[in-house]
């Protein structure tokens, strides 16, 4: 599967994305809100999690691609993650730090949004993240997700969760 948008290609992962992804999920700055930086055989399951996701699911974890330069700048995608006890359809993001505060990931993360709701038939798209992460609620709530609720985490500590609902995201999309 691929996804255009006005600045980037989402495309399945694959192994020849390592080191790209390396660069980024190593990254101590990057992954500040995460409880470390992954190795390389992390990032290796990390991708391997990705393409499992694809053929259980039709979707994953897609590589970000600019489609200007070709340049792998990150990750975005919709995966299953439990949230506050339960399985629900979230929107993930991740975005080389060289390349941040760009509009990417929300470009990114809008792509998929509209994917969860039209091809899939989600009824609920949800964005989680450790409560400090101040720029990934903020991706959040740019594409129309509000705050639902935050709750005390063993991977996070605390954990900020925001959804959108179809009929918010078709009121959204009215406006365009």
């Amino acid at each position: 599967m691929q996804i255009e948008t006005q600045r980037l290609l989402l495309r399945e992962m694959n192994e020849d994305d390592f080191p790209s992804l390396y660069e980024i999920l190593s990254d101590p700055e990057t992954m500040q809100h995460y409880p470390r930086p992954y190795d390389e055989a992390g990032v290796r399951r990390w991708i391997a999690w990705s393409q499992d996701n694809y053929a259980r699911y039709g979707f994953g974890l897609w590589a970000v691609i600019l489609k200007e330069t070709g340049e792998f700048i990150g990750d975005c995608g919709i995966t299953m993650q439990p949230i506050h006890g339960q399985m629900l359809p979230e929107i993930g993001y991740h975005i080389h730090k060289r390349h941040q505060r760009r509009g990417y990931a929300s470009e990114a993360a809008s792509a998929c949004i509209r994917l969860a709701f039209e091809r899939f038939g989600f009824p609920k798209v949800y964005s989680y993240m450790k409560s400090t992460n101040v720029a990934s609620y903020a991706t959040a709530m740019k594409n129309g997700m509000t705050f639902v609720e935050e709750y005390d985490d063993p991977v996070n500590t605390r954990t900020r969760v925001y959804v959108i609902d179809r009929a918010a995201w078709e009121e959204k999309m009215q406006d365009f």
